[in-house]
């Protein structure tokens, strides 16, 4: 749950359960080391109390004062601080892919836009400086097109494309077919 909703408190009840005392205690513990840095208070945690890193940083950080993990809540905020290349280059692709099927839900999920098709992530992208990755999440999909991919860094999972890309629409639409096909 905590993953999805991007709220920190989402894991307070693990931490209850796996670590047995309420989050008052784990507050209290959290205001002992309050003057110290970020990781010495992951490691406060960790060490004496036996946390796992991701409990330790949801704590630390909601007791920072981040309550939430999400950064952006919608398209534009994601484009937002973006250069206009990026922002046209990903604006391309995702106008690509909807106008292919309409029904996909344009969602942003681990502080990135991601189409989901009937509830399942299908496709997602995250920029870098240099390069624009996408991610259509099937290793498969991957491989079936890698021929078509051999002007671009491909990895397991995703592909790296310039910033300023002149967006191959075929292949996009391709790759959204094939990956929506492999969900039936």
């Amino acid at each position: 749950m905590a993953e999805s909703t991007g709220e920190r408190s989402a894991y307070f009840p693990a931490i209850e359960k796996k670590y047995g005392q309420p989050m008052s205690y784990w507050f209290d513990q959290m205001e002992q080391v309050s003057d110290r840095k970020y990781p010495e208070q992951i490691a406060f945690l960790r060490e004496n109390h036996g946390f796992s890193q991701t409990h330790a940083n949801a704590l630390v950080l909601y007791s920072r004062g981040s309550t939430t993990s999400r950064r952006f809540n919608n398209f534009a905020d994601f484009l937002a601080p973006l250069d206009p290349i990026k922002q046209n280059t990903i604006r391309e692709i995702f106008d690509v892919l909807t106008a292919k099927y309409p029904k996909m839900e344009l969602a942003i999920a681990w502080n990135q836009p991601m189409l989901k098709y009937q509830g399942v992530y299908v496709f997602g992208v995250s920029v870098s400086k240099n390069h624009i990755t996408i991610a259509p999440f099937n290793a498969e999909i991957i491989e079936e097109f890698r021929p078509r991919l051999t002007d671009y860094t491909v990895n397991k999972k995703t592909i790296r494309v310039p910033v300023d890309w002149k967006v191959d629409k075929k292949l996009l639409r391709d790759m959204i077919t094939a990956q929506v096909k492999s969900l039936s």
